[in-house]
C-alpha cells in the first residue's frame, strides 16, 4: 500500500463510513452488504456515483484497518472529504448498515460512537437518527 492513502470524494467518504461500521465486528454480513449496495443505488446523494468505486473504497478501508493508526487515518480521510452538511447523512447511513442484519454487536456500537465523535454530531440529533434506523429495521 502506498505511504499516502488515496483521497476520497464525498460519496467515497460516505461509502467508507458504511464499510467501516460493517467491518468493525470483523464480519460483513450479507444484509449489511445489501444495505450498502441498495443505498448507493437509490439515494440521491449517490446519483452520480460510480458504484464500481465501492470495491476500491472497501479495499482502502480494509488496508487502513490493518495499519496501527489506520482508524485515525481513515477518519482523517473521511473528515477531509466529507462536507459538514453530509455529517448527519454519514451517521444515518452507518446506523442503517448496522441495523440491517438485526444484530447490534458491542464493537459496532463503539464504532458508531467513534463516527459520532469524529464528525462532531450533536447527541440529540444522533439519538433521533439512531431511533429512525431502529424503527426502519424492525421485524414483524
Amino acid at each position: 500500500m502506498p505511504d499516502t492513502p488515496p483521497s476520497l470524494s464525498p460519496q467515497d467518504a460516505l461509502v467508507a463510513v458504511m464499510i467501516a461500521v460493517s467491518a468493525s465486528d470483523e464480519q460483513m454480513r450479507t444484509p449489511e452488504l445489501v444495505a450498502i449496495q441498495r443505498m448507493v443505488n437509490h439515494m440521491p446523494v449517490f446519483a452520480d456515483y460510480d458504484a464500481d468505486r465501492i470495491r476500491v473504497v472497501a479495499q482502502t478501508v480494509f488496508d487502513l484497518f490493518e495499519e496501527e493508526d489506520g482508524l485515525d487515518a481513515l477518519f482523517g480521510l473521511i473528515r477531509d472529504a466529507l462536507p459538514e452538511r453530509l455529517h448527519e447523512t454519514a451517521y444515518a447511513l452507518a446506523c442503517d448498515v448496522i441495523a440491517a442484519d438485526g444484530r447490534l454487536a458491542e464493537v459496532e456500537l463503539r464504532m458508531l460512537e467513534e463516527v459520532r465523535e469524529e464528525l462532531a454530531l450533536d447527541r440529540l440529533h444522533s439519538a433521533a437518527i439512531e431511533w429512525g434506523a431502529r424503527v426502519r429495521h424492525l421485524k414483524p
